[in-house]
Order: C-alpha cells, then sequence, then structure tokens
C-alpha cells in the first residue's frame, strides 16, 4: 500500500505469485509445489503444498498477499514437515465473499480450524502467520490453544499489545492513519483505493521491491514476475483485504489528524476474542521481527510476557516488514532451531540478528 503524505504506512508484502496450476519454472524455487482445493466453512480455500510427509506447518499470509509469499518457507520446510500455504478467503483463487461480516476474525480462526482438520485430523500442528496472517494466528492461538504444537509470527501485533499500543502510542497511532483510510475514516486530502489493483499499476510496482531483486538475480524469471503481477491485479482483492480491517475495527481510536469524535469504533481485543479458550498462551511462541517496520512500531514486541508464557523473540534491527522474504534464509534458520528446539527457553529471549556484509 502506498503510504498518504501525513502517515509512514505499511511496506507492502513484495513476493506475491499465482498460477493456476502447480507447474513451475525449471529450478524455481517452487518447482514440485502442488495445489490444491478445500472447502470449508462456507468457502473454497486455494492452497499450496510442499511436501508430504511430517507434521503440518500451516503458513497464513498477510494484507494483499497471497499463498506463494511463503515460497521459500514451503521449500525449506517441506523437506521435512507438510508444508501449507491456504490463500484467505477474499485472495487469490479463493472465495471472495461479497458481505462485509464474513471478513471477522470469528470467520477467519474457523476457516483455519477447519483447513487444519481436513488437512492434519486431530494432530497437533505448527502455525505460521505474518500481518493479518499474524492477527489471525494470534487469535487462533487462544481459541484452540490445544490443537497447536508451536506458534510462529513476523511482523504481526499481538492483540492486546497492539490494543495499548494504539491507544497509548503516538508514534503506532501516526503508523496507523492508513487504517483510518481503509475503514472509511479518510479526509479529502488522503488517497483511497480501489477495490482491484489496475493491471498497469501492478506492473509498474513489480519493476521495483523483493520480486524485482530475485529477478535481477536469475533466481526468478520473467516468467514469474508475470505471475506476480497477475496476482496483484487480481479483481476485488485489494478490496477484500480491506474488509479484514472494516470488519474488525482495526483502527485506533484517534491520532493527530483525525480526532475521537471521527471515529465512531476501533480495534478492541475484547471484541474479537469473545469465546476463547484463553488469552494466555503456553504453547512455545516464536516472534522474528523486523525492528524498521513502517506500520508497526518496536512498542509491538514490548510486554508480551504478561501474555505469553514461553517466548523466544529474533529481532532484526536493519530490516521492515518483510523480513521472511528479504531474509528468507536467516528466518528459515530460526524458525528451524525453534521448531527443533534450539534457542527457545521457558522466559522471554531476544536474539538480535545483524545485516549481513553483503546482500
Amino acid at each position: 500500500m502506498r503510504p498518504s503524505r501525513l502517515m509512514l504506512g505499511v511496506a507492502l508484502a513484495a513476493a506475491l505469485f499465482t498460477t493456476a496450476a502447480p507447474v513451475a519454472q525449471q529450478g524455481s524455487v517452487s518447482a514440485g509445489f502442488k495445489e490444491d482445493y478445500a472447502d470449508v466453512n462456507g468457502v473454497r480455500l486455494h492452497y499450496v503444498t510442499s511436501g508430504q510427509n511430517g507434521q503440518l506447518m500451516l503458513f497464513l499470509h498477510g494484507y494483499f498477499n497471497m499463498s506463494y509469499y511463503w515460497e521459500d518457507q514451503l521449500a525449506e520446510f517441506g523437506k521435512d514437515h507438510l508444508a501449507v500455504a491456504p490463500d484467505m478467503r477474499g485472495y487469490n483463487l479463493s472465495s471472495r465473499p461479497t458481505e462485509l461480516e464474513q471478513y471477522k476474525l470469528k470467520y477467519l480462526v474457523e476457516d483455519v480450524h477447519q483447513l487444519a482438520q481436513k488437512l492434519n485430523g486431530g494432530k497437533k500442528f505448527i502455525l505460521v502467520g505474518h500481518d493479518w496472517g499474524g492477527i489471525v494466528a494470534w487469535v487462533y492461538a487462544m481459541y484452540y490453544p490445544e490443537t497447536l504444537d508451536k506458534l510462529i509470527i513476523t511482523n504481526a501485533p499481538h492483540p492486546q499489545v497492539f490494543e495499548r499500543e494504539l491507544n497509548e502510542s503516538p508514534w503506532q497511532r501516526f503508523s496507523s492513519n492508513y487504517m483510518l483510510r481503509f475503514n472509511g475514516y479518510a479526509h479529502a486530502d488522503e488517497a483511497t483505493q480501489p477495490d482491484t489493483m489496475p493491471r498497469d499499476a501492478a506492473i509498474k510496482r513489480m519493476e521495483t521491491g523483493f520480486v524485482a531483486d530475485q529477478v535481477k538475480s536469475g533466481r526468478y524469471s520473467e516468467a514469474d514476475r508475470q505471475k506476480w503481477i497477475d496476482a496483484l491485479s487480481t479483481p476485488g482483492a485489494q478490496g477484500a483485504g480491506r474488509n479484514y480491517y472494516t470488519a474488525n475495527n482495526l483502527n485506533p481510536p484517534f491520532n493527530d489528524t483525525h480526532p475521537a469524535s471521527e471515529v465512531k469504533a476501533s480495534w478492541s481485543t475484547k471484541a474479537v476474542t469473545q469465546g476463547a479458550k484463553s488469552l494466555i498462551l503456553k504453547m512455545p511462541v516464536l516472534m522474528v521481527w523486523g525492528m524498521k517496520d513502517g506500520a508497526l512500531p518496536p512498542g509491538n514486541v514490548t510486554g508480551l510476557d504478561k501474555y505469553i508464557t514461553n517466548l523466544t523473540i529474533k529481532l532484526y534491527p536493519d530490516e521492515g516488514h518483510n523480513l521472511s522474504q528479504i531474509r528468507y534464509k536467516e528466518v528459515n534458520r530460526d524458525i528451524r532451531e525453534f521448531i527443533e528446539g534450539k534457542n527457545t527457553s521457558t522466559s522471554k529471549e531476544i536474539v538480535f540478528r545483524e545485516a549481513p556484509a553483503t546482500r
């Protein structure tokens, strides 16, 4: 998304890629991936699978993104796990409900639960989430803690901590101005977005960023870039992504340019966790966090021990919102060490990952 002149904005996920068939470019990261559909919770979810054996690892993408955002993680963990990434409802090849109500967290969480049950039966699995996929993962862990072996989050705010930051942090409120625009509180001088990104805009977007870097390096082809362009310009996907915000009132109660009198509703953890089994998470949790996230200031990695009993945090001081793609090798190492029981503790552990000498 593009930040307005009044806010920092959110760094859009760069690794967007779609295909209608399980065919990949020769030698590409996604060679060997399989695609399928599951009818769950009243919608049809498209998903991508890597690997056949081992424990289920389910990867949830975020705003204006899709399943192949996780292609580097699918390739790595499909070696010894059943690694699966769905298109969340509203995105790419999954169902796109038209009713705003259908994007409330209770439906998003139930999508994940039923998909996991269909793929995995009653066995425990590992849940991984980024951005909105991370918010869904946090809330899922509160509703269905008995189904999770481990929870892994990359740059997605914990619901209670985020509510605190939206209420108490001017930095977070400033960074969340885009949420007010998404949810219908935009001023006349603040840009709004159509439900569908025009194809020419998608082409321009893919000329820079993570995708362009991978094409330049030879890791991906021009054909891959075209698939990402197709995903960005999927009809209605941008509007469906905004519905996640609006249906759940994900915005601050006010900020410097939008007084409280203009904002009818704001983010409430209580509202989105009614009926949850526990707000205290006891399964091992890994947070991998880029500290230069323009939408999520560092306050979001503080005070988490109040809500999580077994927490490991890996901080990347020089990276932003999409570090799991930009620094995929290091992030994959962090995740593997965590799921193998290395560098974990029963209390909060913070490890700084410095930038490599060369990129």
